[in-house]
């Protein structure tokens, strides 16, 4: 156990709404998904709508923006959730749903362990990202860091 968590926060530009036929099966694969990063190990925290068992609701970049936010014991623990589980099998299909963003799309940054970043603090650091590009502050997988700031 580290004093530390990884939050990790990511947006994607829907190609149809949520409700349209073509996004049936996207909707159809978020509860297994989701189950199964909540019982991932390292897993902390994702954002829920507080209704359900999604944030989809949740829209601050507009009802054609639908984001993910969750928090993790360390930066092998989301790696493994995102590539090396089921995860990955939906991940490859995201052009299907998603169009594609010339911008940053994905932000990580160490919280104290037992905290939970709000919303906000995940759009200023996605947007540190993009007018900046990765730093101690404000990552990514390809150019990380750790949370002492020293890049790894």
């Amino acid at each position: 156990m580290t004093d530390h968590h990884l939050a990790q926060f990511n947006v994607g530009r829907l190609r149809e709404p949520l409700d349209a036929p073509s996004m049936a099966e996207f909707l159809a694969l978020f509860e297994p998904v989701n189950v199964l990063a909540d019982s991932a190990p390292g897993f902390v925290w994702r954002l829920t709508d507080g209704e359900g068992d999604d944030a989809t609701t949740i829209r601050p970049y507009g009802d054609d923006v639908i984001i993910n936010f969750s928090v993790w014991e360390s930066r092998a623990a989301l790696w493994d959730f995102v590539y090396r589980s089921a995860h990955l099998d939906v991940l490859r299909r995201r052009r299907e749903w998603f169009l594609r963003m010339a911008e940053p799309y994905m932000v990580m940054w160490w919280v104290p362990a037992g905290s939970i970043p709000s919303v906000e603090e995940a759009r200023e650091r996605l947007d540190r990202v993009r007018r900046h590009g990765p730093g101690p502050e404000a990552f990514t997988f390809r150019e990380s860091y750790d949370p002492a700031g020293v890049a790894v």
